[in-house]
């Protein structure tokens, strides 16, 4: 299925009924540390606190029948809150299998929103096995957090509102984990904003998806990032195939440049940034020569810092 500008409107019409815009604003401050004009498109807002959000909504309305049984996904955190969330609206059961040592914070999350929580593994790989199993024991619709279309036409609404409001933009500063939002951007690009750059970053200690794009080769790579929403050990089919031909450069940074981005958006921004939220920003001011004097939107695509990271956040201060 190869998604397109008219996809993603019809996503928005099953977004918009549920979820309003969220804001892209711009603080002089941070423009100044950062030397360029600098749009923060907050998706730390959406009621699961993520942009993956939409992506959920537009997944479970076009199930329709096929979700009878019930979702099953695997997620280390943001995903798994969309997954929860979309299913308690549309009415069907939903099951996120999460690795064991996920912290009890994100479990409560998810759970609020009436989905059963299976803990199992040490991390995404092991998680994703063992949904694949439970999916395939019980009948239940198996859904993947990056090989799955109908989650990145839902993605691709937020760079509608991007685009729509800032078309000559001059790059666009997505995090990657999987892939789908930069995935996404890249489709929204292509037909209304050709000449603006969508530039991908990922943390270095878990770059498969950055390999596999650099590569043009499947890859699997060790995940010893302590960021969640960046934590993947390999790439995803369906986003690399967009990224290969549309994405304009593909960063990596650390994950102390990540908290210390946190500290940066918190302070000039009024900010609280989960570590993948804050990661465009990272890249943005380690490569000072790229960005400067440049107007680039940086999507924080969630709020959800865990208690380790506020207690980083806090010791930094």
């Amino acid at each position: 299925m190869e998604l397109t500008l008219d996809d993603v409107r019809t996503a928005r019409e099953v977004v918009s009924r549920y979820l309003p815009p969220t804001p892209m604003w711009s603080y002089p401050v941070l423009d100044a540390a950062a030397g360029a004009t600098l749009l923060i498109k907050h998706e730390n807002t959406q009621p699961v606190g993520a942009f993956k959000v939409r992506g959920g909504l537009n997944l479970l309305a076009s199930l329709g029948d096929a979700a009878a049984g019930g979702t099953i996904t695997y997620s280390t955190g943001n995903h798994a809150q969309s997954m929860a969330y979309a299913s308690k609206v549309f009415g069907v059961p939903c099951t996120v299998v999460m690795p064991a040592a996920t912290s009890p914070n994100k479990v409560a999350a998810v759970e609020g929103w009436s989905a059963d929580v299976v803990l199992a593994g040490e991390n995404f790989g092991d998680a994703e096995e063992h949904a694949t199993k439970l999916a395939a024991d019980t009948g239940a619709h198996l859904v993947s957090p990056g090989d799955t279309p109908e989650l990145l036409a839902g993605v691709a609404t937020l760079y509608l509102e991007i685009l729509e409001a800032k078309p000559a933009l001059d790059a666009i500063v997505v995090p990657i984990g999987s892939g789908s939002g930069a995935a996404a951007a890249t489709i929204v690009a292509r037909a209304l904003a050709p000449d603006c750059a969508i530039i991908g970053v990922q943390s270095s200690s878990s770059r498969a998806a950055h390999d596999a794009w650099r590569s043009g080769e499947p890859a699997t790579r060790p995940n010893r990032t302590r960021v969640e929403g960046l934590a993947t050990g390999r790439s995803f089919d369906v986003p690399q195939r967009y990224l290969r031909g549309a994405l304009a450069d593909f960063l990596l940074v650390t994950d102390d440049q990540i908290a210390e981005a946190q500290r940066v958006l918190a302070t000039k921004a009024h900010t609280l940034a989960e570590g993948a939220g804050a990661a465009p920003l990272a890249a943005v001011l380690a490569n000072p020569g790229t960005f400067a004097g440049k107007e680039i939107a940086l999507v924080c695509t969630g709020g959800n810092a865990s208690p380790a990271e506020l207690v980083r956040l806090l010791g930094q201060g």
